[in-house]
């Protein structure tokens, strides 16, 4: 059989090649929210922590409700049997030997109830874990938004240097041909060095948000990312009515579930401290050992006296100002919580209004004026200024276009962590 000739080789491995970058790219994060999001849940250690303490958490309630262990005791009495013999340690050669088991059992109730805040103390670090995950993930919506922000920025620098460029050998020929000052083609290459100064500038903030996001992610960070190449869609208006919001928001929002648990742990808690007004008590059983025979059998009770009830009494009323503290906590967190709720869906209407009318009025507009002011330029009819400031119009319309898209992308992510889910 004949070798492969080396074109045909040479293919195959190029096609190899390139299909392991193309694998490379579509695997690798960055070019849309869900993908950022799926490699965040599973390598966050911030995240991963709260989620260990959440599972700590809920297997502290089965001990919570335990009895304690059991105690043991043994007594050997008369160890050298009225002076008869040497001392000895062993239960068949001294007078007689005790065995006491012991179980200690609180008052009526107090184990269910210490199993009831352990329950709420678990239902608190799932809502710290929930949080965890709300604030991160925002933080990577807000983060990838900006990303594209800068990307589409990028661009629309890049083609304003070209459209200046084309600008100065228009303005060169006209000046060539006596139809203008040579001062336009100067006008034209300043133009030209600001941008590229701000080309600068940009460059440097995609470093760092690169190596924020790449943070969040926990990897390194000058680990590469795709380009963010789409936005999440703007949820419809129906969707963002306030008084659906304030709903979703009581029901879910991570902090007003955590500041419940804790509610309703310092309620518990204050029952617990209530009840202890009431001994515990103290239970055993004995066997005596004479000889080698058990012939007695005892049983033993014991409770303590709860007499130092000015000290209880502070303890409760601690815990009726820690209960206090906690409704308080939870109003005020409620509190800010639809404020900033309010505040975000404003801001995201008036940043989509923005880019509508941006985008049908504005824009149009300043690209109708731009061309006016080019085909005026080329019969002389205006200077190469108004020129100028017809581009910079578009450019500036443009920039205000993807600031208000960004806005809208920055409040939807802060509406989506006030709810604690996506909308």
């Amino acid at each position: 059989m004949k070798n492969p000739s080396p074109a045909p080789r040479a293919l195959l491995l190029a096609t190899l090649v390139c299909s392991g970058a193309l694998c490379a790219q579509e695997s690798m994060p960055g070019g849309d929210v869900a993908s950022l999001l799926s490699y965040a849940r599973e390598h966050n250690p911030d995240y991963a922590a709260m989620r260990y303490e959440a599972q700590a958490a809920q297997e502290r309630i089965e001990s919570a409700g335990a009895l304690s262990d059991p105690r043991f005791r043994t007594t050997l009495s008369d160890i050298t049997r009225m002076g008869e013999q040497n001392p000895s340690v062993l239960p068949g050669r001294v007078g007689k030997t005790s065995y006491l088991v012991m179980q200690d059992v609180p008052w009526f109730g107090k184990l269910d109830l210490k199993r009831e805040m352990a329950q709420q103390d678990a239902l608190g670090a799932q809502g710290r874990s929930r949080g965890t995950w709300a604030e991160l993930s925002s933080r990577i919506k807000a983060t990838h938004a900006q990303l594209y922000f800068l990307q589409r920025s990028e661009q629309l620098v890049a083609e304003n240097l070209a459209l200046m460029a084309q600008l100065e050998k228009f303005a060169l020929s006209r000046y060539a041909s006596g139809l203008s000052v040579q001062q336009d083609a100067i006008r034209a290459q300043v133009e030209q060095g600001a941008m590229s100064s701000e080309q600068i500038a940009l460059d440097m903030e995609h470093h760092h948000l690169h190596a924020r996001m790449n943070s969040l992610l926990a990897r390194p960070v000058d680990a590469p990312l795709a380009d963010a190449t789409v936005l999440p869609s703007l949820p419809p208006q129906a969707r963002l009515d306030w008084e659906r919001l304030r709903e979703r928001a009581q029901a879910a929002n991570p902090q007003l579930f955590t500041e419940d648990a804790r509610l309703l742990s310092a309620q518990k808690n204050r029952d617990l401290v209530r009840k202890n007004r009431y001994p515990d008590f103290t239970f055993g059983v004995a066997p005596m050992q004479t000889g080698t025979r058990v012939k007695e059998w005892e049983l033993m009770f014991e409770l303590n006296i709860p007499l130092q009830q000015g000290s209880r009494a502070a303890q409760e009323r601690e815990a009726e100002a820690m209960l206090a503290a906690a409704r308080e906590r939870r109003q005020a967190a409620a509190n800010q919580l639809f404020t900033d709720l309010t505040q975000s869906l404003s801001a995201l209407e008036a940043a989509r209004r923005t880019d509508e009318l941006t985008r049908t009025r504005l824009l149009p507009q300043a690209e109708l004026t731009f061309h006016s002011a080019l085909a005026a330029y080329e019969t002389g009819r205006v200077d190469f200024a108004t020129l100028l400031d017809a581009q910079k119009q578009i450019r500036l319309v443009r920039l205000n276009q993807l600031k208000a898209q960004l806005d809208a992308q920055l409040q939807l992510a802060e509406i989506e962590r006030i709810l604690g889910e996506d909308l």
